[in-house]
């Protein structure tokens, strides 16, 4: 288990020399209020689980510059972020979660990256009445356990593809092949979605193929795939996942009309990775930079972008915005609630009908975001195009690639 010094925000503006918050004429500063996280900073969700933290930072350190913290009750109270590393495993994500509780005395908790851990997190805070927003956990069994302290803020995980294959079969395609990881509640999410759609919309599934999870040779998945010669092929799993299979399928002379990969296109990592490979892999994406969306906090999506990017040298993920939005989501139902009591804050949530940068956020009775729609890129010289659904498209999805 790897834990990582409790990131203070205050510590960061000493060292950055911006000070622990913006000098107001106005409300007194009182106490933080700590936030605890466990996300992935080392293991196969890294690269996610570092985009994760900075957003949470963004958030922070907006919150408490901008604003000299949240306000409550007539008081600005910072933000103080604790934050750990789970190292990819959900058992140990869990573990740091209690000891944040129980030890660190948290108030509230931003959730780790990837759905396995979320489940395990859940129920920690669950059991200990702690209220969680969930930004990284798409799974639908989240939601089906009857939790009171879990609000997830991205579109789950059955909605993945919905309107990428929607898309497709619009233009022409019949087939499709799905390759999904074993033990993983987000890819067995995103698949019985995928195959739901694809029934919905009249294409023909070959097969389903499935490999071990941290895989680091998907040759037979392809080369199998390659002999069925679907007109879309589905991968699932996260972000290493992605660059494998568009890697493998480049060498292995696979190039079906349509690829989809479920973490990855939308974002610059994927497109630094893999070069001109990139060109032409879809992928669903929460949220691009590009989007029509605009909140009361980082304005609209271009702003956060610049924001981001000035700030840590890369543009944002969509795993970035969405742990942002994250912590904009807790922050207003505190201050809405006027209050840091659980109960005051968790009937905020319930009620909450917010539109931010990120995208629209309402929760229906179980915790799930049922606002927010699910968009399209494809990667098109060198650059994440939204293409889908039509509403927030800014580009022609090229079918076939």
């Amino acid at each position: 288990m790897r834990t990582v010094s409790s990131l203070s925000v205050l510590g960061v503006f000493a060292v950055l020399g911006l000070g622990a918050c913006k000098e107001t004429t106005g409300p007194r500063t009182g106490d933080p209020i700590r936030v605890g996280v466990a996300v992935a900073l080392t293991g196969s969700l890294a690269v996610e689980g570092l985009d994760a933290r900075r957003g949470y930072e963004l958030w922070a350190e907006f919150v408490n510059t901008e604003r000299g913290g949240l306000l409550v009750d007539g008081v600005r109270r910072p933000v103080e972020l604790l934050i750990r590393d789970d190292a990819s495993n959900a058992a140990t994500s869990a573990q740091l979660v209690a000891e944040l509780i129980d030890v660190e005395r948290v108030d509230f908790l931003l959730g780790p990256y990837g759905s396995a851990a979320t489940l395990t997190t859940s129920a920690v805070a669950e059991e200990k009445g702690t209220i969680m927003i969930a930004p990284n956990g798409a799974s639908e069994e989240i939601y089906t356990r009857g939790f009171a302290n879990t609000f997830g803020i991205l579109t789950p995980g059955r909605e993945y593809t919905k309107a990428a294959i929607e898309r497709l079969a619009e233009r022409g395609a019949r087939t499709m092949v799905l390759a999904q990881e074993t033990g993983s509640a987000f890819s067995a999410s995103v698949g019985q979605g995928a195959l739901a759609w694809a029934a919905a919309n009249g294409l023909t599934v070959l097969a389903v193929l499935e490999y071990p999870r941290e895989a680091s040779d998907l040759s037979a998945v392809i080369d199998a795939a390659n002999a069925l010669a679907p007109d879309v092929f589905i991968g699932g799993g996260h972000f290493a996942d992605a660059v494998r299979f568009t890697r493998t399928a480049a060498q292995r002379g696979f190039s079906p009309p349509a690829m989809l990969l479920t973490v990855g296109p939308g974002g610059p990592e994927f497109t630094a990775a893999l070069g001109d490979t990139a060109n032409g892999v879809l992928g669903p994406t929460q949220w691009d930079r590009t989007m029509g969306w605009q909140g009361e906090a980082f304005g609209t999506p271009a702003q956060y972008a610049a924001r981001y990017a000035a700030r840590f040298g890369t543009p944002p993920t969509y795993q970035a915005a969405q742990s942002t939005a994250g912590g904009v989501v807790l922050g207003h139902a505190i201050e809405a609630a006027n209050s840091t009591a659980s109960d005051a804050v968790r009937a905020r949530l319930r009620t909450m009908d917010l539109m931010t940068f990120y995208g629209p956020v309402r929760f229906d009775a179980t915790g799930k975001n049922i606002a927010k729609p699910m968009g399209v890129v494809q990667v098109q010289g060198g650059a994440s195009v939204v293409v889908a659904p039509s509403a927030i498209a800014v580009g022609a999805l090229r079918y076939p690639r």
